[in-house]
C-alpha cells in the first residue's frame, strides 16, 4: 500500500442490523469510512423487493459510483459479508480487497434443513422471533449493551423484510447461502480477502475457498457472531496490519 494513498474502508452491517454496529471500531481506524445501512434496514427505503446479495451490492455499486472514493477494501458482517462478496464478483473494478466478517454462506447440510423451518417460524412469529435469534449469537452473560441493542433493532424491523433477506441469502433460485452454491460463486473472486471467524469449521471452509495469495483467515476466540463490537480494537488493528500487505 501507497503511503498517503489508503484506500478508502466500506462497512456494511449484516441482517437486521444499520450502520451504527461499526460504531465501536470508528476510533480505531487509519482510513476514510463509509458507513451505509442497506436497503429495508436503519435509514434507508424498503421496497416491496428486491433484498438479495446482488441487490444490496447494485445499491452499494450505486452508492461507490456517487462518491468516488476510488476502489474501496469492502468489509461486510454476516449478511453484509455476503453483501459485499456480490459486489466484488458483480462489481469488480470498485473493490480494492475484501474483508468478511463470520460471513452468512457456507451453511452446511445440517443448517440447510433447518432454514425452511426457520423461515416458517419467522414469518408467523414475526420480529419476536429474529429478537430471540439475534440475542443467541453473543456469548452467554456477556456484551448485555451489545445484546439489547441488536435486539432492540431487531424488534423493530419489518419481519417480510428480515424473511425476505434470507429468503434471498439462503433459498432464491441465485443465492449462494449453502456451501455448494458457496463453492462456486466464491470462485469467481479475484481480490485478496480476509476471513475473521468466531468458530473453527466455517474458517476452515472459507481457508478452502481462497485463490489469492495475499488471502488470510484468522479466528477470534471465546467470541460470539458480532465479534467486531466485542473486540472492536483487535478487530480494526488485524484489519490494518492486513492491508499493509496486500
Amino acid at each position: 500500500m501507497i503511503p498517503g494513498k489508503l484506500p478508502a474502508l466500506l462497512l456494511v452491517h449484516g441482517w437486521g442490523g444499520d450502520g451504527e454496529d461499526w460504531a465501536p471500531t470508528l476510533p480505531y481506524w487509519r482510513h476514510r469510512v463509509i458507513v451505509p445501512d442497506l436497503r429495508g434496514h436503519g435509514r434507508s427505503p424498503r421496497p416491496g423487493n428486491g433484498y438479495g446479495p446482488r441487490d444490496f451490492a447494485a445499491d452499494l455499486a450505486e452508492l461507490l459510483r456517487g462518491l468516488a472514493p476510488g476502489p474501496v477494501v469492502a468489509v461486510g458482517h454476516s449478511m453484509g459479508g455476503q453483501a459485499v462478496t456480490a459486489l466484488a464478483v458483480e462489481h469488480p473494478y470498485l473493490v480494492r480487497a475484501l474483508v468478511v466478517v463470520d460471513p452468512a454462506y457456507g451453511a452446511d447440510e445440517a443448517e440447510a434443513l433447518r432454514i425452511p423451518g426457520q423461515q416458517e417460524e419467522l414469518r408467523r412469529e414475526g420480529s419476536e422471533w429474529a429478537a430471540r435469534f439475534v440475542a443467541g449469537a453473543f456469548q452467554p452473560g456477556a456484551h448485555d449493551e451489545l445484546r439489547d441493542r441488536q435486539r432492540k433493532l431487531m424488534a423493530a424491523m419489518d419481519p417480510d423484510v428480515l424473511a425476505r433477506c434470507r429468503d434471498g441469502m439462503y433459498l432464491a433460485p441465485d443465492a449462494f447461502g449453502l456451501r455448494p452454491a458457496t463453492r462456486a460463486y466464491l470462485a469467481r473472486r479475484t481480490h485478496p480477502v480476509l476471513g475473521v471467524y468466531s468458530n473453527a469449521p466455517a474458517a476452515d471452509f472459507e481457508r478452502g475457498t481462497l485463490t489469492h495469495p495475499a488471502s488470510h483467515v484468522e479466528i477470534f476466540e471465546n467470541c460470539g457472531h458480532f465479534l467486531h463490537e466485542e473486540r472492536p480494537r483487535d478487530f480494526a488493528e488485524l484489519v490494518e496490519r492486513w492491508l499493509t500487505e496486500v
